[in-house]
């Protein structure tokens, strides 16, 4: 993020107030001119940085998955062991779903119902994402600590599978939220007992 003056540049402001307003009225509900207002800039303002409402919300989604790539890898640093690193990983997603909420649910309720994301977008920042994970198995099978005989792209794909659909429960729940801490604890141990080289 950068700033002028003191204050978060525009194109933050902007990328901010979407989040809160796609959060509170839905993507499709949600008008550009609620999101200049809450950022405090003119609706033109917004078309010097954004082409339209899709590449906001596809910018979103950009600018938080680098943050979420860049912090998994700082956090992942910290550890040797592949089944600690994986440990690691969950703790460190459901942590950012309960600190970013409004992100989350962005992320993970409005952005699927863009077609522009479904249909022509191609998310290579997930892909990097899925990597650290998808990476961190096949060192676990170069060392012996992850059986040999398991898919790093299957495993990969089903550890974070888990791990967004309760996230997208925690974010819809309305009476009973999951406790993302124990979530992290049961799905890490599953899949990690599951993964153990015996």
């Amino acid at each position: 993020m950068s700033v002028e003056n003191g204050r978060p540049d525009k194109r933050t402001l902007i990328s901010e107030a979407a989040v809160e307003v796609f959060a509170e009225k839905g993507f499709h509900q949600a008008r550009v001119s609620d999101i200049s207002k809450r950022a405090g800039v003119a609706d033109g303002t917004i078309y010097l940085y954004y082409k339209n409402k899709d590449d906001l919300l596809l910018s979103i989604f950009e600018d938080s998955m680098t943050l979420l790539v860049d912090g998994a890898k700082k956090e992942l640093s910290k550890f040797d062991c592949p089944l600690e690193k994986i440990r690691a990983f969950v703790s460190f997603h459901f942590d950012q779903v309960q600190k970013n909420r409004s992100v989350a649910e962005v992320l993970q309720v409005e952005l699927r119902l863009s077609n522009k994301f479904l249909k022509d977008y191609r998310p290579s920042k997930l892909w990097d994402y899925l990597g650290l994970l998808g990476d961190v198995i096949k060192a676990g099978q170069s060392s012996g600590t992850i059986r040999s005989e398991v898919d790093p792209f299957m495993q990969m794909w089903a550890l974070f599978g888990a791990l967004d659909e309760l996230g997208m429960q925690w974010v819809l729940a309305r009476r009973r939220k999951i406790d993302l801490s124990v979530a992290a604890n049961q799905i890490a141990e599953t899949f990690v007992r599951g993964l153990k080289a015996d």
